[in-house]
């Protein structure tokens, strides 16, 4: 039997397949392949380059960087080390020195 994706919306294992599309009988959420290929490949998590970032990679800041509730600034050249990816619009955490604790998008990081 043909294995079928989770819903991509409650993430529920009780998918069906009604011609092209898939359809999810506990919240009535309808997809078909081709959104789920494009969900996969927008999960991978690139910098400013368009270079794949993983756990663990070390990356430098492009541009200075406010941060906010504070008069700090992180300034280009910040070399960031032991990122970590999660979801959301701030796809990286990471510790910087002298800073502490902070949340930076993707696009204002180049991978070292």
């Amino acid at each position: 039997m043909q294995q079928l994706p989770p819903c991509p919306k409650c993430n529920s294992e009780y998918t069906y397949q009604d011609g092209t599309l898939y359809v999810c009988p506990g919240c009535a959420h309808e997809w078909s392949e081709a959104d789920t290929a494009a969900a996969e490949a927008a999960a991978v998590v690139t910098d400013a380059n368009g270079n794949p970032l993983a756990d663990g990679d070390t990356v430098t800041v492009i541009k200075d960087l406010k941060v906010k509730g504070s008069s700090s600034v992180v300034k280009v050249g910040t070399k960031v080390k032991n990122i970590r990816l999660v979801d959301g619009d701030h796809d990286i955490d990471c510790k910087i020195d002298g800073i502490g604790a902070m949340k930076l998008k993707s696009e204002f990081v180049k991978k070292v």
